[in-house]
């Protein structure tokens, strides 16, 4: 292909994100509809009264993955692997360190050649309102995804130490931002990514998170499938996700449930899939789990 070509290809495949500040005010934690406005919103709402968690098959959509629909985001930390900077965990070992109820992967990590080890994470890395790393950009747009000490979901572009200040507890570094304040990223063609494994953090108005995975279609490095981001944000508005960002995807998207790996990676997958720096999880309070209604 030549430059001309390639710049037509871009030209008509592109994602422009939202050029909004989050407003948290808009996030209600606890403020739950009793009405299900559609089938989707009793995918999400209806549920045994101390559940922690909901798993939702996402077949309907024509992709193979899930969402979890997690009830109180204040349960949700960052779990790291326990050599970070020298070699990475698998999310379920993550998750099982950590006593997980539910984890999926969350930055990207510095892979020269996809056969980086995970252990060096791309961007930077809050805990505990504490930067505990400072790597190079992921180059993917969006900027920093965490939960702030109001247990609401940040989508910011500000830098660490401001995020900090104005109470950032865990975050990463990744992207695009694909919804915020209800607005979804403009698109055009297939968004300018292709179709690949997908991991999305998403948070709705009520305050309830969404965990969500798409697989790819193989088991080897290299074969991708999955879906592009109109689709996920196609997925995302039908579940009233308010605000919402891409995370680390390919052959690294890995969902563990109750310390079980739950999908199946695109890579790996017979040994658990990719070892990874952090992953998104769910704490265990002895709450309960249930799944979704079929339709």
């Amino acid at each position: 292909y030549n430059e001309e070509m390639i710049g037509e290809v871009l030209a008509n495949n592109y994602l422009y994100e939202i050029d909004e500040e989050i407003n948290l005010d808009d996030i209600v934690i606890g403020k739950e509809e009793k009405n299900y406005a559609s089938i989707y919103d009793e995918q999400i709402l209806k549920r045994e009264e101390d559940a922690d968690y909901k798993l939702i098959d996402l077949k309907n959509f024509g992709v193979n993955g899930y969402l979890v629909a997690v009830y109180d985001p204040s349960k949700i930390k960052l779990g790291l692997t326990t050599q970070l900077g020298i070699v990475g965990e698998r999310v379920q070992t993550i998750a099982q360190n950590n006593d997980a109820l539910v984890a999926i992967n969350a930055s990207g990590f510095e892979d020269p050649n996809e056969n980086g080890n995970g252990g060096r994470p791309l961007g930077t890395v809050i805990k505990d309102g504490k930067i505990i790393w400072q790597g190079r950009s992921t180059g993917w747009g969006g900027g920093l995804i965490g939960f702030n000490k109001d247990n609401k979901l940040v989508l910011t572009k500000e830098s660490a130490s401001s995020a900090i200040a104005n109470g950032m507890r865990d975050a990463v570094d990744f992207g695009p931002f694909l919804i915020i304040n209800g607005k979804a990223a403009y698109t055009k063609g297939n968004g300018g990514s292709g179709e690949h494994p997908r991991t999305v953090i998403a948070q709705r108005q009520d305050g309830i998170v969404l965990f969500m995975i798409i697989d790819g279609n193989g088991n080897k490095v290299g074969y991708r499938g999955g879906a592009n981001y109109i689709k996920m944000i196609e997925i995302l508005q039908k579940y009233k996700a308010y605000n919402a960002a891409n995370l680390d995807g390919g052959a690294s998207s890995t969902m563990s449930v109750e310390g079980k790996l739950w999908n199946r990676p695109s890579a790996g997958a017979e040994y658990g899939g990719r070892t990874v720096s952090n992953a998104w999880i769910v704490t265990n309070t002895q709450g309960k789990a249930v799944q979704a209604p079929k339709k």
